[in-house]
Parts: C-alpha cells; sequence; structure tokens
C-alpha cells in the first residue's frame, strides 16, 4: 500500500447495518479487498462480533485494530481500523429475520458515527443495508433513517434521498410516505426543491450542467387535461419557472417512457413525484447496483440501493458491488465538498 496517497484520501466510517442481513458479510468482502484503499481510510465503527460474523459468512479474513476514536487510528497500519462500541451480539439476534433489538443496535451505531461526523472526525459515513421497521420497532421512531439523520444532525430545510444509477441521479418530490400523502405533498415549492436538490447534488458531484427531466403525476402526462390537470396547472409551470432561473429542467414527462430516454443518455437525472414512479425504474434496470444518497445533509451518507436481502443471509453468496459503488460515490463527494467547519449544533 502507498502509505502517501493514503494519508490523502477522506476518512470514511463504515457500519454494517442491520446484523440479521447481508450486511456483515458485505462488510467484509469489501474490507478484504485492499484496492479499496487507494478510494479512502475506512474507519469501521460497530462490534468486532458482528465484523467476525461478516469474515465467516463472506469466507474471508483479514487483521484488525482497534482505536478509542477516529484521531487514534493508525492510517500506517496495513490492519482494518475498528472503534469497537461492544454493543450487538449476533449470536443472541436471528439471522434472516426482522429484530427489533438488531435495529436499535442499527441505529445507536449509526448515531455514534454521526456524533463523529458532526465534530469533523470522519468525512463521511456508509452503511450498509438496514431495515426501516426493525429500526422503529427498536425505538428509532422515524420513518426511514433519512429523517433520523437530519434530527441527529439538527438539519432544518430541504433534503431527500437520491438514487444513483449507471450515472443517472433519479430523484422525487415525495418520498417514504403512502400514496395518499404523497399526493398531498406535491405542490409548487416541494417540485422547485426537488429540482434544485438534484441540481445542485450532481454539480457537486462533478456534473457541470445537469439535465433534468421531471416526470409528470398522472398516465400519459395526464393526455392534456383528460386524466387531470397538474401537468398543466402545477407541474409545468413549476418547471418552465425553474429552467428562466437558469435550471436546465424539462417536462413533465410520462413516468412510463421518461426513464427510457433517461437512461439513453437523454437527461442526467429524472425527479419523479412519488418514490416507486423512480424506484421501479432504477432497480428494473440494475437491482444489485445502485446507490442510495442522503441528499441536503451537511453530511455525506451513501449506502446500497438494495435491502438487507434476509432470504439469502449466510449463503456467502450476497454481492458487494452497490456497497463498493457506494464507497466511491462518498469519497467523489467529499473531495468535491466545500471546506467547511464542524457542524454547529
Amino acid at each position: 500500500m502507498n502509505h502517501n496517497i493514503d494519508q490523502n484520501r477522506p476518512i470514511i466510517a463504515l457500519t454494517s447495518g442491520d446484523c440479521t442481513g447481508i450486511g456483515p458479510e458485505i462488510t467484509a468482502k469489501l474490507l478484504a479487498n485492499p484496492a479499496l484503499r487507494e478510494v479512502a481510510r475506512f474507519l469501521v465503527i460497530g462490534d468486532r462480533r458482528v465484523i467476525e460474523q461478516g469474515m465467516k459468512q463472506a469466507g474471508t479474513s483479514f487483521p484488525v485494530a482497534f482505536c478509542a476514536t477516529p484521531a487514534d487510528a493508525d492510517w500506517t497500519s496495513d490492519a482494518v481500523q475498528m472503534i469497537d462500541l461492544g454493543n450487538t451480539d449476533p449470536g443472541k439476534l436471528p439471522i434472516g429475520a426482522i429484530s427489533a433489538e438488531s435495529g436499535f443496535r442499527t441505529g445507536e451505531t449509526l448515531a455514534r458515527a454521526i456524533e463523529f461526523a458532526k465534530t469533523g472526525q470522519v468525512d463521511a459515513i456508509s452503511f450498509a443495508p438496514l431495515n426501516k421497521r426493525a429500526m422503529f420497532d427498536g425505538g428509532w421512531k422515524f420513518p426511514d433513517e433519512h429523517k433520523m439523520f437530519a434530527k441527529l444532525l439538527g438539519h432544518r430545510g430541504y433534503f431527500s434521498e437520491m438514487n444513483v444509477l449507471h450515472g443517472q441521479w433519479m430523484s422525487r418530490v415525495t418520498s417514504h410516505v403512502s400514496l395518499r400523502e404523497a399526493l398531498e405533498q406535491i405542490n409548487e415549492t416541494s417540485i422547485a426543491d426537488a429540482i434544485t436538490l438534484a441540481h445542485e447534488t450532481m454539480q457537486r458531484a462533478g456534473i457541470g450542467s445537469p439535465r433534468i427531466a421531471v416526470a409528470a403525476l398522472n398516465p400519459h402526462a395526464g393526455e392534456n387535461g383528460l386524466f387531470g390537470r397538474e401537468e398543466i396547472d402545477l407541474i409545468g409551470p413549476v418547471v418552465q419557472k425553474m429552467a428562466a432561473a437558469g435550471y436546465d429542467c424539462k417536462g413533465p414527462f410520462p413516468a412510463d417512457t421518461i426513464y427510457l430516454k433517461a437512461f439513453a443518455g437523454d437527461y442526467d437525472s429524472v425527479v419523479a413525484m412519488y418514490h416507486d414512479q423512480g424506484q421501479i425504474a432504477t432497480k428494473l434496470r440494475g437491482f444489485n447496483q445502485g446507490v442510495t444518497v442522503t441528499a441536503g445533509l451537511d453530511v455525506v451518507f451513501t449506502t446500497p440501493a438494495h435491502g438487507t436481502a434476509y432470504d439469502i443471509v449466510g449463503t456467502g453468496t450476497a454481492s458487494p458491488e452497490a456497497f463498493e459503488t457506494a464507497i466511491r460515490l462518498a469519497a467523489q463527494l467529499v473531495v468535491s465538498k466545500p471546506a467547511q467547519a464542524a457542524i454547529s449544533v
């Protein structure tokens, strides 16, 4: 390893997600790959027993060195640097099943990583898949981890998750709410915020002039008002207003065809109106390859877009491809991030 190169790489906190899922296995597979050391300096935060479980599941092993804080990490060592919280005993938790106890420990581990990020001790957080229901049942009363992150960071203002796949940055106006609630949340402000966030996040990732397509809400984009007037009265005027303000955005386009054009290279991003509009398209395109980014927060968060895959836990067949992409993207976003002081809370 070139230690001089390593010292200039960002520090990324890694957590292994829900230990009853494939998180420990894919984390171990990544940490066993020395080539990733050229991307970032990795600091594992969690429980050594979970990492040991992951090694067994992955059929691999590597040296691990333990430290009390990020400042104590020895970046000249070939050993994986880890802060052992001693908070999760995987032997007492059922693999391949939802566990409230595991959900609580997953959230607790992420919260510790966030504390390090808030004080500038780590540059980004990449986490293996977790289970939202398990975390909620375990006491983290949020509909998703993104809202938990915002709360712990004291964030005020708009934020959302984006899915990145094959160079496409898919965003949405509404996310983890019922479809009925989503319809109520689609308005001029939320559409404009989603376009702005997509534009700014892609610029931060190095896309100088992001081309954004905005999806329609109704089938066939409303068929000129025959199936609803939201495109005529709401979405279209907002897109025109944003375009006049300098954003390269167009639409609204029928949701059943715009993703074909985006993946063909006509656009860099599609802003969906609600969660499944975009998720169905991207997961069909590359289920094991997509990455989720929590956009709009002061801390960079990335994770594989797939879930905990309870059906294959313990088989050694889980692919770390999306997690590797998430780590590489986190490093890219950190490098292009404007310099800022530690977050004040």
